[in-house]
């Protein structure tokens, strides 16, 4: 092993975090449900997770790119996009500080 660790599944973050609740696995995975269908709802305003980060929509320009195979100049159309903004708190945490 390389000795990363391995993502958690669904399942596996739905009972851990009913045991540190106390809540039901039902109740959990709909707790998340929620969450989801809430944060795309309101992605378009800004859709906050308290220590985690933001999910929001922007709106990316039209512009100029370079096709890497043959190096033609070609045009980007403008686009809307969702983007994760990390929290500081959860880079201080996951990462450490910087410094």
């Amino acid at each position: 092993m390389n000795g990363k660790p391995k993502a958690k599944t669904k399942a596996q973050i739905v009972a851990a975090l009913a045991e540190k609740t106390g809540l039901t696995k039902k109740q959990v995975s709909e707790v998340l449900a929620a969450q989801a269908e809430l944060a795309y709802q309101e992605a378009e305003a800004g859709y906050t997770v308290s220590g985690i980060g933001k999910l929001v929509l922007v709106n990316r320009k039209e512009r100029m790119g370079r096709n890497p195979a043959t190096g033609q100049e070609i045009i980007i159309p403008a686009k809307r996009t969702l983007k994760f903004k990390v929290a500081k708190t959860a880079k201080d945490m996951v990462a450490g500080p910087r410094g």
